[in-house]
């Protein structure tokens, strides 16, 4: 079934109805008609399977079969990513929602190409969000991911209100660990695995050593990626794949 994004502050308008763009993607572009059954989901957990009754100008009436809820992930997964040039960020945000981050960060770095005001921070924030709602309504990730606007790493670690069981900031310098031996410590320290982590990806170049430094000092711990030295998406995806292996499963 056709899945779609209703949000939060929307879920519990009545009567129950499909409005705005995704009323447009259901009658327009899917030609979508009575009787036909859909899913909603809120991004918070909450899953609704419907019946379409009925069309107006506006919105698409529907009638509700069955609703539940999906548990949260059991840690969270907070990604912040120096932003890439060109599209590459589209795909880190569409391959993050799907491997299971909670958080996407864009981060701009001192080596980031990407020029950002504010005003292109907005517009970039709000179609990185729109990929994240298309990639969960594909893969079937009832929690959608919050994508931050772009900020410095040193606004990124002043913004941060909740706590992290574990920082992690992948590194080219030769002390850098690799991630399994550290989640392996980490267990050992704690006899549990962590709740809640953050992965900092550099950009091409890697993050400057006043970077690494900075982020030494909020408690990040360098990580190596192996011996090869990847792009920034692929390392995105390399970081989160072996975090959502070892935390997720």
């Amino acid at each position: 079934m056709h899945r779609f994004y209703v949000s939060p502050e929307n879920w519990q308008s009545a009567p129950l109805a499909l409005r705005g763009s995704e009323a447009h993607h259901a009658r327009d572009v899917l030609r979508m008609k009575a009787g036909e059954k859909i899913v909603l989901f809120n991004g918070r957990g909450r899953e609704v399977t419907v019946e379409i009754t009925g069309f107006e100008d506006d919105e698409i009436r529907l009638r509700k079969l069955h609703e539940g809820d999906t548990p949260p992930l059991r840690c969270r997964i907070v990604l912040g990513q120096a932003i890439p040039k060109g599209k590459n960020m589209e795909l880190i945000v569409q391959k993050a929602v799907e491997i299971g981050a909670a958080e996407i960060a864009p981060i701009v770095s001192d080596r980031t190409i990407v020029q950002i005001d504010s005003k292109i921070a907005a517009q970039k924030q709000r179609k990185w969000q729109q990929i994240a709602i298309e990639a969960a309504k594909q893969c079937g990730q009832n929690w959608l991911p919050h994508v931050h606007s772009p900020t410095k790493l040193l606004e990124f670690f002043s913004a941060s209100e909740q706590p992290f069981d574990l920082r992690l900031i992948g590194s080219l310098q030769p002390d850098a660990r690799n991630l399994k031996s550290i989640l392996e410590m980490y267990q050992r320290q704690h006899g549990d695995r962590p709740r809640s982590v953050l992965m900092l990806v550099g950009p091409e170049g890697d993050f400057t050593p006043a970077e690494l430094g900075l982020a030494r000092r909020h408690g990040c711990e360098p990580t190596t990626l192996g011996p090869i030295i990847l792009r920034g998406e692929t390392a995105a995806i390399y970081c989160l794949s072996v975090l959502s292996y070892e935390l997720l499963i």
